[in-house]
């Protein structure tokens, strides 16, 4: 799998680029901000972009404006924003039309590099990833009555799961329950979040879609 990686810290960018040859990847290129970013996808075609969210040259939102315009005019290639830290509304421009081939992630967990390269192989293959903390704010806000409201709170903690990428397995592990327990969940939050069987969907990923979109707003 090939990936680019778009951060100004050339600290970052160096370490990103020998760590992820000896996990199996390909570096396609390694760039300090969005234009180089955006040439760089249209010259080497990446499976994967890795792009902190704060880059030159005001240091504000050019990572994900960066992501958003990958995204657009690249649909075959998965975008991750990294994050020094959780910010929900630059999360929901990105992940909140579309959150196929999309991921969030604080910028600690490069450091975990079996994390970070499941996070890519998920994304890479048409997957959401969406960092825990991100999760656990979207599930603390005060809110307004929503479809969510009608789950019960292991229905929301195993929904907030899915919304992290986690298969079955990973969610029964997570939560000490048995994958027919976890499907037996799955299947209640798809009839309550009124998600009908369609062949041109992944019901999951409608879950998830819902999840992000009636969570309530943070106060502004």
């Amino acid at each position: 799998m090939r990936v680019v990686i778009a951060d100004d810290s050339a600290l970052i960018r160096d370490g990103l680029a020998h760590l992820l040859p000896a996990h199996g990847f390909a570096v396609a290129a390694s760039v300090a901000d969005g234009a180089a970013l955006l040439a760089a996808v249209a010259d080497t075609s990446p499976d994967v972009a890795l792009i902190d969210i704060r880059m030159p040259p005001t240091y504000t939102s050019e990572g994900i404006e960066a992501a958003k315009a990958i995204r657009d005019r690249y649909p075959n290639v998965g975008v991750i924003v990294l994050s020094q830290h959780v910010d929900a509304d630059y999360a929901m421009r990105l992940i909140r039309d579309d959150p196929a081939r999309c991921g969030y992630l604080l910028k600690d967990r490069i450091t975990a590099i079996d994390a970070l390269s499941d996070a890519i192989c998920r994304v890479g293959s048409g997957q959401t990833v969406i960092d825990s903390e991100l999760v656990d704010l979207l599930l603390s806000r005060p809110g307004t009555r929503t479809r969510i409201d009608q789950l019960t709170p292991r229905e929301r903690e195993v929904l907030s799961l899915l919304a992290q990428g986690l298969t079955d397995r990973g969610i029964g592990d997570a939560l000490w329950l048995t994958p027919k327990t976890v499907e037996t969940h799955v299947r209640h939050i798809l009839a309550k979040l009124s998600l009908p069987a369609d062949p041109q969907h992944n019901r999951r990923v409608l879950a998830v879609l819902t999840y992000l979109r009636e969570a309530p707003a943070l106060p502004g």
